[in-house]
């Protein structure tokens, strides 16, 4: 789907929760999922690329197609997609297409992480359909401290309360600098 797309269902979820069975039947993803759409639009609004990250994707000539593979429920989420659609928005090259984890096709399937179906996960394409970049659940960072706090078998209240504070303190730096980093292989 469109990110356009991806905003309506998300929106669509919060407007008649009692269609969306997940939503409908488990208050905790309702609530993640309210709570998200705040932190979403607010990144829309006020993230903008760096200039390196806008020279990155201004050099990209060839078509590529980004597929993010997400849920309105993920906190993650929240924060990289909104950001990963202001990178792309205007590039003409570009294609960004938002899937589902939860629903078929289950591209998450080919993407684990650790054996995991951790999303976010963006997969960049080539033109003729060859995965190029691999990228996600979380930058480099953030996911050591999620893993490091995981192990020390901390409240998972606390660790919500460290990745959203860290994402709100990087203000989307870490993400676009792992980004330039992984297209300059291959652009």
């Amino acid at each position: 789907m469109t990110f356009d797309e991806y905003v309506s269902y998300f929106e669509d979820i919060l407007k008649n929760t009692a269609q969306h069975e997940l939503y409908a039947t488990n208050e905790d993803y309702l609530n993640y999922t309210k709570l998200n759409w705040s932190r979403m639009n607010r990144w829309l609004k006020k993230f903008e690329a760096s200039e390196d990250m806008k020279l990155c994707i201004d050099r990209i000539k060839d078509s590529q197609h980004w597929i993010v593979i997400t849920e309105p429920w993920c906190g993650d989420a929240a924060h990289s997609v909104a950001q990963l659609y202001n990178i792309v928005k205007n590039s003409p090259y570009i294609d960004l297409d938002i899937q589902l984890r939860d629903s078929e096709p289950f591209l998450i399937d080919d993407y684990l992480t650790n054996g995991g179906k951790s999303i976010p996960k963006l997969i960049i394409r080539n033109d003729v359909g060859h995965d190029k970049v691999i990228w996600g659940p979380r930058p480099f960072e953030l996911q050591l401290l999620f893993e490091n706090m995981k192990n020390e078998e901390r409240p998972f209240e606390e660790i919500k309360e460290a990745l959203q504070r860290w994402y709100n303190e990087d203000q989307g730096k870490a993400i676009q600098k792992e980004l330039i980093e992984l297209l300059a292989e291959f652009n």
